[in-house]
């Protein structure tokens, strides 16, 4: 995906929808898979049903914490791994859904910026 850079004017804006719909449908992806990836650890390893593995992987990659006690090792070291990856995956899948938001914002100030100086 390339941007526009600092001496190209603003794209339109039902052009920065459609990259915003195509980082949306990126991140939501990525999301998924790492839902997926969790519910189908936690299922088994942690040795639970599909929907408390659903529901672990979700409050976990959320942020919100676990849900239930693990008793087997594989389950305690599967979801100890799971939340550290859930953590960097959730900084990063922010940033990659903001980055065209962001970049409109400083891209927008360094033209006023720009005009005020000629």
């Amino acid at each position: 995906m390339k941007f526009e850079n600092r001496k190209q004017k603003l794209i339109p804006f039902p052009l920065f929808l459609k990259r915003m719909g195509r980082f949306s449908v990126f991140s939501l992806s990525l999301i998924a898979l790492s839902v997926l990836a969790g519910t189908l650890g936690y299922r088994y390893f942690g040795g639970m049903s599909w929907l408390n593995s659903f529901y672990m992987a979700s409050m976990i990659l959320s942020g919100m914490g676990p849900i239930a006690d693990l008793n087997s090792v594989a389950g305690k070291l599967f979801s100890s791994f799971y939340a550290l990856y859930s953590g960097l995956a959730f900084l990063s899948i922010s940033a990659i859904f903001f980055t065209p938001i962001v970049h409109r914002i400083l891209h927008a100030l360094h033209i006023e910026q720009e005009g005020r100086q000629e």
